[in-house]
């Protein structure tokens, strides 16, 4: 005796309806594996439940069988669109920025001052007023810098200079010792 045929309907019942989800499931995954291996088939299945949880299975490579699944049908590879429409506005909006910031230079500079209305002169001139100011005080940090460097180094020479002139000193007196013992010994 072998099963009755059953109804192809929504189940109601949420619980026997997630029962006959998970065993189906189950069979599915289990028929696309032996299809797989008979038939040495690619095979590529995607299922999502009805709360939303993926459930896969690939013989090969998921993204290889979409392609070339995607290749067959002629749709376009959606993914690759998407990278050059992103490298298109990425392109876009840098060459914006270039653009702005060509702008922003030559108005630094003086240059193409005409298009700027009195607010935006202003704004600039505050703007080159404080990079003078951070101009300055990075100009007078450093001569600090180097006015104690050229300290320390006066100091060490100085110090060198003493060591050398008691050298001199001591190597004087010391010949002059000798030149006494010498010329009291004949």
């Amino acid at each position: 005796m072998g099963r009755g045929k059953v109804e192809l309907k929504r189940i109601e019942n949420t619980t026997s309806r997630q029962v006959t989800f998970s065993k189906r499931r189950n069979g599915l995954l289990k028929k696309a594996f032996e299809l797989s291996i008979l038939c040495d088939a690619e095979v590529a299945l995607v299922i999502f439940s009805p709360s939303g949880k993926a459930y896969q299975f690939a013989s090969h490579d998921m993204d290889r069988t979409i392609g070339r699944y995607r290749n067959e049908v002629g749709l376009p590879n959606t993914q690759r669109t998407r990278t050059a429409e992103f490298w298109r506005t990425e392109i876009e909006d840098l060459r914006k920025l270039a653009e702005s910031l060509e702008a922003r230079h030559k108005h630094l500079a003086g240059e193409e001052l005409l298009s700027l209305g009195l607010k935006e002169l202003k704004q600039l001139e505050r703007q080159i007023k404080a990079g003078v100011e951070r101009i300055r005080s990075r100009k007078r940090r450093l001569f600090s810098e180097h006015i104690n460097l050229l300290k320390i180094r006066q100091k060490a020479l100085q110090d060198e200079n003493a060591n050398l002139q008691k050298m001199l000193h001591e190597a004087t007196a010391s010949s002059r010792f000798w030149g006494d013992l010498t010329s009291n010994a004949v």
